[in-house]
């Protein structure tokens, strides 16, 4: 028998703007996640090491640390690459979609991003 809390998800909303990080919340909330937030890239990247998310909603453009800089240190530790990660930008060009890719995000929405799409991807991630 497994026990309830097993199929719950952590996911960690590395967003500067407390309007976003809530709107994310509301977009995505379910009984069975769970939601820590932080609005700079240096306290995102602890709490990822910290709290062990299923998955880390990254904005790019941050206080501090970028968001780029969060990923290729969150990559670079082995806890780090199991972690499913959602680079969440206002910057929607081939260019920052094939750098997410390359540095190691596992997804790619850009803002404004419709509420099913959003949706959609986290689920594709936490899912598989």
């Amino acid at each position: 028998m497994t026990n309830a809390e097993d199929s719950d998800q952590r996911i960690l909303v590395v967003e500067d703007s407390p309007m976003i990080q809530r709107v994310i919340e509301i977009c995505l909330r379910q009984p069975a996640r769970h939601f820590d937030q932080r609005r700079d890239g240096a306290s995102g990247l602890a709490a990822a090491r910290d709290l062990h998310p299923d998955l880390v909603i990254l904005d790019i453009r941050l206080p501090g640390i970028d968001g780029w800089e969060v990923l290729r240190q969150l990559r670079s530790t082995e806890d780090g690459q199991d972690v499913a990660v959602l680079v969440v930008t206002g910057h929607n060009d081939a260019d920052t979609r094939r750098r997410a890719c390359d540095e190691g995000a596992d997804g790619f929405i850009s803002k404004p991003f419709r509420p099913d799409d959003l949706r959609r991807a986290v689920d594709l991630l936490v899912s598989g």
